[in-house]
C-alpha cells in the first residue's frame, strides 16, 4: 500500500506532470504565469482542490450513481474551490486579486476533472490522496518554473527582487501572451527530449 502510493505521488513529479507529459490546464499555465508568485499560488490553489477533492470522490465513490458522476465531481470540486477562494480573500487578497477570474476557473480545469474521473473514482483514499499530491506538486513547480522564466527574462526580476544590473533591458515580450506560448513550446520541447532520454 505505501510503496503504491509513493508510486502515484511520484509519477505527477515527471512521468504524469500536466503541462509537459499529459498536456492538461494550458490556459492557466499560459494566463498566470508572468511572475514566479502568481505560478506558485496558482499552483498551491489548484493542489488543494485536487486533493481535497480526490479524497472525498475516493471515498464517495460507491455511492455516486455512474449516470450522474461528472455532475457530483464538479459539485465537489466546485465546493473546494470555493474554499480556497475565501481563503486567499481572506489570507492572500493581493495574489487573490492577481490571479482573479482563473481561482473559480479550477472547477472546470481538466486537471482536477480528469484526476477525479480517471483515477479517484476508481481507488481507494490513500492512493487518491497520493495522486492528487503528487499531480498538484507536478503543477505547481510546472507554474513555477515557467513564471520564472517569463519574470527573469520579462522584467529582469525573480519573486520581485530584481537580478539585473541596471543596464539590463528586459524582453517585454516574455511577459505577454505570446512569450507564454513561446515559453510553454521550447519547455515542452525540453520535456520530450529529456523524456526520449
Amino acid at each position: 500500500m505505501a510503496k503504491t502510493a509513493v508510486q502515484e505521488f511520484i509519477k505527477g513529479l515527471w512521468a504524469e506532470i500536466p503541462p509537459f507529459r499529459l498536456v492538461l490546464g494550458l490556459c492557466p499555465v499560459l494566463a498566470v504565469t508572468k511572475t514566479v508568485e502568481n505560478g506558485i499560488g496558482m499552483g498551491v490553489a489548484t493542489t488543494f482542490v485536487l486533493v481535497c477533492s480526490n479524497v472525498l470522490i475516493s471515498l464517495l465513490r460507491n455511492a455516486i450513481p455512474k449516470k450522474v458522476r461528472i455532475a457530483c465531481f464538479i459539485a465537489v470540486i466546485a465546493t473546494f474551490v470555493t474554499v480556497v477562494e475565501l481563503l486567499m480573500q481572506a489570507f492572500a487578497y493581493p495574489l487573490f486579486l492577481k490571479l482573479g477570474i482563473f481561482i473559480p476557473l479550477i472547477v472546470v480545469n481538466c486537471i482536477v476533472l480528469g484526476r477525479a474521473e480517471a483515477f479517484a473514482a476508481k481507488n481507494k483514499v490513500i492512493p487518491s490522496f497520493a495522486d492528487g499530491l503528487g499531480i498538484g506538486v507536478g503543477f505547481t513547480l510546472s507554474l513555477g518554473a515557467l513564471g520564472a522564466i517569463r519574470e527573469v527574462l520579462g522584467a529582469g526580476m525573480f519573486y520581485g527582487k530584481p537580478v539585473f544590473g541596471s543596464s539590463f533591458e528586459p524582453f517585454g515580450f516574455m511577459v505577454q501572451a505570446p512569450g507564454a506560448f513561446v515559453c510553454l513550446g521550447l519547455m515542452l520541447c525540453i520535456m520530450n527530449m529529456l523524456g526520449k532520454k
